[in-house]
């Protein structure tokens, strides 16, 4: 019986790693998930602009990185002030979205 609950637990365990977030830094334009192919939407308006009116207006911040969208979590007031720039974020990927721990302009 105790093999048995064992073996059950390490299954477990086993199931449950794959679902954690891993630590993962990406470099892109930050943007929204609305706009996230980086066709901005308002006319006149800069993408700076566009991607924090579609914010206020119930999209999330984004990054595009290597052609593909990641939702952004955390820090918004950080990741508003680099809106429309190319940035690094750094954080806990799980899925498609990307916690962030830290954002700063890219190099």
């Amino acid at each position: 019986m105790k093999k048995m609950f064992a073996s059950l637990m390490i299954l477990i365990a086993m199931g449950v790693l794959p679902a954690m977030a891993a630590p993962t830094t990406l470099t892109g334009v930050i943007t929204d998930d609305m706009c996230g192919n980086g066709k901005h939407m308002m006319p006149g308006k800069t993408e700076a602009v566009c991607t924090r009116e579609c914010v206020k207006h119930g999209a999330k911040f984004a990054v595009v990185s290597n052609g593909k969208t990641y939702v952004l979590a955390g820090k918004a007031a950080e990741v508003s002030a680099l809106a429309g720039k190319k940035a690094t974020v750094s954080g806990d990927l799980n899925g498609n979205t990307l916690t962030v721990n830290s954002v700063a302009a890219a190099k």
